[in-house]
């Protein structure tokens, strides 16, 4: 199995409204089409640093994990799953459309336990 972790810098001044659009239109979708481990959001905390300095834009305030078998499966699927009508009407209405994400860090980790 492989994990792709999904980090996304969305914007702050919309964050809160993003977290409503998730709730009642992204998850429901993303829960079926996907192995989707989990899907978080910051907590209005501040972020602990630890070694060098963060970038200006800061830490991610979204993160998602998908489950796949293997990075074939991942390639062949992923892109076909957010390009349904159904997924590309939900992501129209995403709050500030596109321009809102103002990073998106894509990771692929194994476990080790």
């Amino acid at each position: 199995m492989i994990y792709e972790i999904r980090n996304y810098h969305f914007n702050p001044e919309l964050f809160e409204q993003y977290k409503v659009w998730a709730k009642q239109h992204a998850l429901a979708y993303l829960t079926r089409e996907l192995d989707l481990v989990g899907f978080w959001t910051n907590l209005d905390l501040p972020t602990e640093v630890h070694g060098s300095p963060m970038d200006t834009m800061g830490s991610a305030n979204i993160t998602w994990i998908i489950r796949w078998p293997d990075m074939a499966t991942r390639n062949a699927e992923f892109e076909a799953k957010l390009s349904t009508p159904e997924w590309l009407d939900t992501f129209a209405k995403v709050p500030g459309g596109r321009s809102s994400y103002h990073r998106m860090e894509v990771k692929f980790s194994e476990s080790l336990l």
